[in-house]
């Protein structure tokens, strides 16, 4: 597969085609790219410099930029130089446009803006880190979302990935010999979602996490045994309360917040018609 060169322009901070092109990238296996990433592109100036840079290691160039002189400027060159270029937001802007019967405001980073749902996001993770591992028991009843699971089932890297989509989210480990707080079974506002992975699965991730810490890789930690009792005693422990369970085995972490938001979803959408 060739090599070659994408170049990200923003007027803002490019968070956003940042997110865009790693998605689309992700489609293509060991695809061999370059990356040239052009933040902050407000001036004529600043233009002209990137556009030296992307005649001297042409490629596809993916742009969100409101200013239409620069706009006119890049494609312009972009034609010149025979060079694909796409405006990331252009066509589902247009269709809220026609949806809305509004016209877009052409303010640079405005989707950044330190509105209520920044703050909002920013408290969500404050309350998330604060209540890992099932710390700080007494205050779950204000979590949105609280994940239950035996070590190993990606619950703190789920929690986090939820807490910047805007979510408080408390984790828990499910332990048989040491039982949760009764805080857990008389939850009201919460959503308990039980994580669960195969046992087989379960010990090998065990077993990389005392690698890496250099410790002996055969524990009662990676027991066949003893990894499947847990395993059973998390599974029944969420059945017999009602919760709903989401199997990690072969999920990536994305994969699993997204379940978990559609059942929070769900269970919203369940109390509105309630």
């Amino acid at each position: 597969m060739p090599k070659i060169h994408i170049h990200l322009l923003s007027d803002s901070t490019g968070e956003t085609l940042e997110m865009i092109a790693k998605a689309a990238l992700a489609q293509f296996d060991d695809a061999q790219v370059s990356r040239h990433f052009w933040p902050m592109v407000r001036s004529q100036q600043h233009m002209d410099r990137v556009l030296g840079e992307i005649a001297a290691h042409p490629g596809l160039v993916l742009f969100t930029l409101v200013n239409s002189e620069l706009r006119n400027r890049l494609e312009e060159r972009c034609r010149a130089l025979a060079l694909p270029s796409v405006a990331a937001l252009d066509t589902v802007t247009a269709v809220l446009e026609d949806l809305l019967g509004e016209q877009a405001k052409a303010r640079p980073g405005r989707q950044h803006l330190m509105d209520d749902a920044y703050f909002a996001r920013v408290d969500a993770i404050h309350y998330t880190i604060a209540h890992d591992d099932g710390v700080s028991h007494e205050d779950w009843e204000e979590a949105d979302i609280v994940l239950a699971g035996v070590s190993r089932t990606s619950k703190t890297p789920t929690s986090i990935y939820l807490a910047n989509r805007g979510y408080k989210v408390a984790n828990i480990p499910i332990v048989p010999e040491s039982p949760p707080p009764d805080a857990l079974y008389s939850l009201k506002r919460p959503l308990v979602v039980g994580l669960t992975t195969a046992p087989d699965r379960l010990i090998q991730v065990r077993r990389n996490r005392l690698l890496s810490l250099n410790q002996r890789p055969e524990t009662a930690y990676v027991d066949e045994d003893r990894v499947a009792k847990e395993v059973k005693y998390a599974r029944r422990m969420f059945a017999d309360n009602g919760w709903p369970v989401i199997d990690v085995t072969r999920r990536s972490i994305e994969e699993t917040a997204a379940a978990v938001i559609r059942l929070y979803d769900d269970q919203k959408g369940s109390e509105e018609e309630s």
